[in-house]
């Protein structure tokens, strides 16, 4: 892992970006790695355009702001490409997530991102559908992060959302998240 990866995801609000985020944090926090976690909205309704962002280091971090050049892009829902500019500020060597049946290729010409830019799209959504019966693609898109990026270990990640679902949620629900993990790590395709 880079000393610093930086997240920001882009979702509507009620998609589970900020709890995703939060998640991804703790972690790496798990895993003995320096961590934040925030979120950016306002008094937004169900649906409006939010960000969060995570920051994930191997020392500590010692910046306290929203994150401008991230190193990572996730985006949980691909009508945000229309509204939002999703990849400003992206490295030119960094990766963007996003949750759609639309290939690499396509998502690519239509960001206008460099070559340099690892374009990884995976439809989460549908998993989330078949898998936890809801259109809640925070914990496939997570799934996703893992496979492009390594930057969080699958297991790790599965053993803290078991305990933060076991707050709310029965063995059904915890497994119908392994298995929307599981699909999008399988099949989130990358160009």
């Amino acid at each position: 892992m880079q000393q610093l990866t930086e997240i920001r995801w882009h979702a509507r609000a009620g998609q589970g970006a900020v709890t995703a985020a939060k998640v991804v944090a703790e972690t790496a926090l798990a895993a003995d790695q320096y961590m934040q976690a925030m979120p950016e909205y306002g008094p937004e309704r169900m649906g409006a355009p939010i960000k969060a962002f995570t920051r994930i280091s191997a020392e500590p971090i010692e910046i306290h702001c929203n994150i401008e050049n991230p190193n990572v892009v996730v985006v949980l829902d691909d009508s945000l490409i229309d509204v939002v500019d999703v990849a400003e500020g992206l490295v030119d060597d960094g990766v963007i997530i996003i949750n759609t049946c639309t290939p690499p290729d396509q998502v690519r010409a239509a960001l206008k991102v460099g070559d340099g830019v690892r374009v990884a799209c995976v439809d989460a959504s549908g998993i989330a559908l078949d898998t936890i019966k809801r259109d809640i693609p925070n914990t496939p898109m997570v799934g996703a992060l893992i496979k492009t990026t390594d930057v969080i270990d699958i297991e790790v990640f599965k053993d803290l959302l078991a305990k933060n679902l076991g707050k709310k949620f029965g063995q059904e629900m915890i497994d119908a998240n392994f298995a929307s993990v599981d699909r999008a790590f399988q099949e989130v395709t990358v160009g």
